[in-house]
């Protein structure tokens, strides 16, 4: 029998404990006195609160002229401590109990790709492999011999990306990857549907047919209507190297199956104690703990990004794109990791029952266990689903 997954407050929270304004989604069971269902939460040092009276939804919490404001003058009503949310965890025990959901609901999931020089050089291996994980180290190799550290301290679109591209062509190894990662237009793309993400706790999905995969751990900036950036959490953009490597017209396969999309564990507001020069600076750190005792420890720091997080959230959300409920933007990751598993020359993937962790020290700690997207529990509560549960609750009486 697979063990529980273990949650623990101290983990789960950032380095300054309940310091920030800390806010997510909680699934609240049903009782004799009310209706259950997805409730917004703030967390403090006393408990985790439900302020659905003065937000039904984080969109409209974060629609708000000063979400911070809100969130400090609500008194809300304790649902319990954060530790009764973790130990609730739905791997292990479905909707019976009170937890921790993926802190956005309404949000457009989006992702910005090879944003780092490093992951840069992964995709293109991807690319030029056609998925096979065994021909990756060959192709890693002459790719490296030529173009060495150079892409490092590459800014896109500058004069200098426009000399590597001239040279790269030249070489015959100029690639669509490249052009996203040095080019004046970053990849944006749909990761998930609306609602889709899960949060801490989870069991997140691979496709079966997958059999070269990995987590991609991520900052995730949460964005209001008006192109803000009011805060953010972890993610996991679980990727699935064979499909995409294939062709990149599997980006969907790769990257939007049932359970491939976790963030949490709860949505960091930018105050007093938290701004965006935090998430410039963070150092976001994995650990893979797998039943065969496989143990995989990684980083992405994000000062290495090559494009800035607002230059990101300009070319999401704008004159040409607009989203009216927000957008939650992932940021890219630098992990791509390369150390053998299952056989010599095959690189990292991921099997069944590894336990993910996501972290940084403003952020504190997403947790999930891997399964197959089909057979973890299948995707049901839509945008449907939330509209007639906060009708039957009343909420519906309040701006969404």
């Amino acid at each position: 029998m697979t063990p529980p997954l273990v949650l623990d407050t101290e983990d789960t929270l950032p380095d300054d404990g309940f310091t920030g304004t800390l806010v997510g989604r909680a699934w609240l069971p049903t009782t004799d006195a009310a209706p259950g269902g997805p409730a917004v939460v703030v967390l403090r040092s006393d408990g985790v609160f439900d302020i659905s009276d003065v937000a039904p939804t984080m969109s409209s919490l974060l629609e708000q002229d000063d979400p911070v404001a809100t969130v400090r003058n609500a008194g809300g009503r304790r649902i319990g401590s954060l530790q009764a949310m973790l130990d609730g965890a739905p791997a292990n025990t479905g909707d019976a109990t009170a937890h921790l959901l993926a802190p956005c609901d309404l949000q457009v999931i989006k992702a910005a790709g090879v944003t780092f020089a490093g992951s840069l050089i992964e995709r293109v291996i991807e690319e030029q492999a056609k998925g096979d994980a065994f021909g990756a180290a060959q192709i890693r190799g002459k790719i490296r011999a030529l173009v060495g550290d150079s892409l490092a301290s590459i800014r896109p679109d500058s004069a200098e990306a426009h000399e590597l591209k001239a040279l790269l062509i030249a070489q015959g190894m100029w690639s669509q990857y490249l052009e996203v990662g040095i080019g004046p237009d970053a990849e944006i793309f749909t990761k998930a549907p609306v609602l889709s993400a899960l949060g801490t706790g989870t069991e997140i999905g691979l496709h079966p047919r997958s059999k070269w995969n990995n987590p991609e751990p991520e900052v995730v900036l949460a964005i209001n209507s008006r192109g803000q950036a009011l805060g953010a959490t972890l993610g996991n953009d679980v990727n699935l190297r064979d499909f995409e490597g294939r062709s990149a017209l599997l980006l969907g396969k790769a990257k939007d199956n049932n359970g491939s999309c976790a963030i949490g564990p709860f949505l960091r507001l930018f105050d007093d104690n938290f701004s965006l020069d935090h998430v410039r600076q963070a150092e976001v750190g994995l650990r893979v703990d797998g039943d065969d005792g496989f143990v995989l420890v990684g980083a992405s720091s994000m000062d290495q990004l090559t494009r800035d997080p607002l230059d990101l959230v300009a070319q999401t959300i704008g004159a040409t794109h607009q989203y009216p409920d927000g957008a939650m933007l992932f940021l890219g990751t630098l992990f791509a990791p390369v150390e053998d598993r299952n056989a010599p020359g095959a690189g990292f993937t991921h099997r069944e029952g590894d336990v993910v962790r996501i972290s940084t020290r403003s952020l504190g700690t997403l947790v999930n266990r891997v399964g197959r997207s089909d057979r973890i529990a299948p995707w049901q509560f839509g945008v449907r689903a939330l509209i007639n549960n906060l009708a039957l609750r009343g909420l519906l009486r309040k701006p969404l």
